[in-house]
């Protein structure tokens, strides 16, 4: 690993993010720079790689070969993009590279699944068209043997809303093996509908997205921030998606901001799978997005899909519906998929990247005599009455099942990694939330606060740390294995995973409305080996 790590850092120091021709001595991490102005041209939207494999890694931009071809137009010549794979800055020593087709009819991105390379090793990549060349981005595939993991964790990050410094401050870091997205990486409203009546910077296009071409000009947006592109370009990124990326509340049947006026929902989702698939650096099977990537023996990553096969979200207060075995969030294959894989893995941590949250959160959590004869005399939900029906709160079958397995089966260092709900917590995910801490705890979660999306004192329009605190206490007192929440604060977590621990440090934003906002370290929580509990620590990672 030691080894691994210098070779990254020396590919760090003498390219990163410079042109082709010019990257010898550029700073550690320095803005995205292109060999020509005719390169910048052709590629306004940076490079990313994702989805690292011990012998790949998926490799993405998107070419624009002539002023008419912008995104969503459907217009433009194909072309033939070259791509390169290698082990040093200056691409003196090519490892792969080909030619790869693209046109109008996937809006001119391309996607290179490489394969054939060494495990645990960094590498540079770029791509060129017709004397044009792409920034050049760093990679590194997965290990098969590792003692240390770093992952970058974030989720929500709303354009109208803010500007993405907490993108900055990750790549400032230089030491992440991948970041990961937890869903929410755009946002479809229109200009001033989200956060209502606010537009720090005004949506592209400035209506609510619907159509195919729509979604792509939303997507080609996103990727000129200059510190989501300079993030994609240092590391490999691991996402899933959640309801904006299609539509609020998002289910396998339509969604709550989706109206009649607006056409059928079937071509509405097609239309945001199509251009996610096409902007995105993740693989998938057809529209199947779940996934699981490997560390070596020590973690095992699922990605999970909780917004195609869930059933729709009913009211918190719907007992009858909440407890519903027939309804789910995760769909019979994909929960029948994410239990079979954690229990049979042989990896020492087993890490669920959810986009919204696993954590029964309840007012009240009763026991379950309590519950069961309340439930049974007011028709409420037998777990109490869950704060947010959206979460697996509202899928309560499909969660105890899988808890139940993770009990029966003695599994060990399950960690959910979320996000979407604007604010951060550290959990223990007990089995019975009413009876923790006799119900023990059979995994933890770590919720990641949003990059921009308006937190609670922003939706409430109160200062931060004034009328929040008072329902934060309510809800730690009431929900005794909730550890920590915090609802005011922007920013992006860093996870690390050795074998005796995974820690996760919450880093918080200034002012979001700022590029150059600085962020503090807030928190930092560790789940020990074996334990299943998380605790406070006092130091973040290295």
């Amino acid at each position: 690993m030691v080894d691994n790590l210098a070779m990254s850092e020396k590919i760090r120091r003498r390219t990163v993010l410079g042109g082709a021709a010019a990257v010898a001595g550029v700073a550690t991490v320095g803005a995205v720079a292109f060999a020509s102005p005719r390169s910048a041209e052709v590629f306004q939207h940076g490079v990313a790689s994702g989805d690292p494999l011990p012998d790949g890694v998926l490799l993405w931009t998107r070419v624009t070969p002539s002023a008419d071809a912008t995104p969503g137009s459907g217009v433009g010549s194909t072309v033939d993009v070259r791509w390169e794979v290698a082990t040093d800055a200056t691409f003196g020593t090519v490892v792969a590279s080909g030619l790869i087709r693209t046109g109008p009819e996937r809006d001119h991105t391309v996607k290179v699944d490489v394969g054939g390379l060494t495990a645990g090793t960094a590498y540079a990549y770029r791509f060129t068209l017709d004397g044009a060349v792409s920034p050049v981005g760093l990679t590194r595939t997965a290990p098969t043997a590792t003692a240390r993991l770093r992952f970058g964790l974030v989720s929500c990050s709303n354009w109208q809303a803010g500007h993405f410094a907490a993108y900055r401050y990750l790549a400032e870091r230089g030491d992440l093996d991948a970041v990961i997205h937890a869903g929410d990486y755009l946002y479809e409203y229109g200009s001033k509908q989200y956060p209502d009546g606010q537009d720090v910077r005004p949506h592209d296009p400035a209506h609510e997205i619907i159509t195919l071409a729509d979604y792509r000009r939303r997507h080609a947006q996103y990727k000129t921030d200059p510190h989501l592109s300079r993030l994609h370009a240092l590391c490999p990124w691991i996402v899933t998606w959640d309801d904006h990326e299609f539509a609020n509340d998002a289910w396998a049947g339509g969604a709550q901001n989706h109206t009649d006026p607006e056409g059928p929902w079937a071509v509405r989702k097609a239309n945001a799978l199509q251009a996610y698939f096409e902007w995105m650096p993740v693989r998938n099977d057809g529209d199947k997005i779940y996934r699981r990537l490997r560390f070596g023996d020590l973690a095992e990553l699922s990605m999970l899909d909780l917004r195609q096969y869930r059933s729709l979200q009913v009211s918190n207060t719907d007992g009858g519906a909440i407890d519903d075995p027939n309804r789910t969030i995760a769909g019979r294959e994909q929960l029948d998929w994410l239990i079979d894989g954690i229990v049979s893995s042989g990896a020492r941590w087993k890490l669920v990247g959810t986009s919204v949250m696993a954590t029964p959160v309840a007012l009240p959590p009763l026991s379950p005599e309590l519950a069961g004869a309340l439930a049974k005399l007011l028709g409420l939900p037998s777990e109490g009455i869950p704060v947010n029906p959206d979460q697996w709160d509202g899928y309560a079958a499909d969660r105890r099942r899988m808890l139940k397995a993770l009990a029966d089966n003695k599994v060990r260092n399950t960690v959910f990694l979320t996000g979407d709900i604007h604010s951060s917590w550290a959990c223990d995910v007990p089995i019975d939330a009413g009876t923790y801490p006799l119900s023990k705890s059979v995994a933890v979660e770590f919720v990641a606060t949003s990059v921009t999306s308006d937190n609670m004192d922003e939706i409430l329009k109160v200062p931060p740390r004034t009328l929040t605190l008072a329902v934060e206490g309510g809800l730690t007192a009431l929900n005794r294995h909730v550890k920590w929440l915090e609802f005011d604060s922007h920013g992006a977590c860093v996870l690390e995973v050795t074998p005796s621990a995974a820690q996760v440090d919450w880093f918080f934003l200034a002012d979001k409305t700022k590029p150059d906002s600085t962020l503090r370290h807030a928190r930092s929580y560790r789940v020990q080996d074996g334990t299943q509990r998380v605790e406070r620590v006092y130091s973040p990672i290295g």
